[in-house]
């Protein structure tokens, strides 16, 4: 911690998901059990949709991608958790800090879209199946994607350098596990209006048009579904966008538990445990969600398995 509150902070402690001693190896066990398992999952989605030549379509293709962002979210906060476990001086360097809340916001902010453009994609293929080769084509695909990692990007610089801007000069220990927004910004000793309104209007704004797009989305596939006559066209319409219901349904549920409750019960604890969902278990989830739902990712895994090669 600094001395005075003329001397600026050079280095940031994190408490960690439990400040008790005698719960830090085995949290190191169990969130150690939980990135493993989220590195293994994500790659193997990964692999499958580059390799299996059945599975080269745009949903694939974003599932990919979806992939990606969900391994560098966690890869972006674990490692460093998993190493404050086992050590007694949690530190990290102010600008290993401000890096950290960077990539942080560059994936999280690529997934929330992603998530709309795979709504998207699947509102095409069911309503507009005739059309959807021209409107879901390869150079739209490659554009949906470049532009959700621009915009992640371009998010995590503006808020980011606002979260930095201002001075952090007296406490320097955050209630959390990675360097996040609202923590860091409880620790400032200077205004914090500008940068909390930047970081209000940025996610408010991400999560409105992000869940606008879904939710769009799939009340038309869900009316498109109910107008067809046979029950063996519901149930594969259905299949086909499962999967992705139910990921986004986890996803955004948490989003907005953690942001819509009231002020009164709002805490940085409960801030914590949420962040725990959203960037450790939904990453570990997702590629469970898609392969155990999915048909076409079962068959090309037994395919990948039979004959690795």
């Amino acid at each position: 911690m600094a001395p005075g509150n003329s001397t600026p902070v050079t280095e940031f402690i994190l408490m960690g998901v439990s400040d008790r001693p005698e719960l830090q190896i085995p949290l190191f066990f169990v969130f150690l059990v939980i990135y493993g398992l989220t590195a293994l999952g994500n790659l193997g989605i990964i692999t499958l949709t580059s390799v299996d030549s059945r599975l080269q379509t745009p949903m694939y293709f974003f599932l990919r991608h979806l992939a990606i962002i969900n391994l560098g979210n966690s890869t972006v906060i674990a490692p460093k958790m998993l190493i404050n476990f086992l050590v007694k001086k949690k530190t990290t360097l102010y600008y290993e800090c401000a890096t950290q809340l960077g990539g942080f916001l560059v994936f999280i902010v690529a997934e929330i879209f992603m998530l709309a453009v795979m709504a998207y994609d699947r509102y095409v293929a069911i309503c507009n199946p005739l059309l959807y080769t021209v409107v879901v084509s390869q150079r739209v695909c490659l554009l949906l994607v470049s532009l959700t990692y621009a915009y992640g990007f371009f998010t995590a610089v503006m808020v980011s350098s606002c979260v930095f801007s201002v001075s952090y000069c007296s406490s320097n220990v955050i209630n959390h596990f990675y360097c996040d927004n609202v923590p860091l910004l409880a620790l400032s000793c200077s205004d914090t209006y500008m940068p909390e309104t930047v970081v209000f209007i940025s996610a408010a704004t991400n999560l409105f048009f992000s869940m606008t797009i879904v939710l769009v989305s799939y009340s038309n596939i869900v009316l498109s579904i109910l107008r067809i006559r046979s029950a063996a066209g519901r149930k594969k319409a259905f299949s086909t966008c499962g999967s992705h219901m139910m990921a986004v349904t986890v996803f955004y549920g948490t989003l907005l538990f953690m942001y819509l409750q009231p002020r009164t019960n709002h805490s940085l604890d409960t801030d914590k445990m949420a962040s725990v969902f959203y960037t450790l278990v939904i990453p570990m989830l997702n590629p469970m969600i898609y392969s155990l739902r999915n048909k076409d990712v079962k068959d090309a895994l037994k395919r990948c398995v039979a004959n690795p090669c």
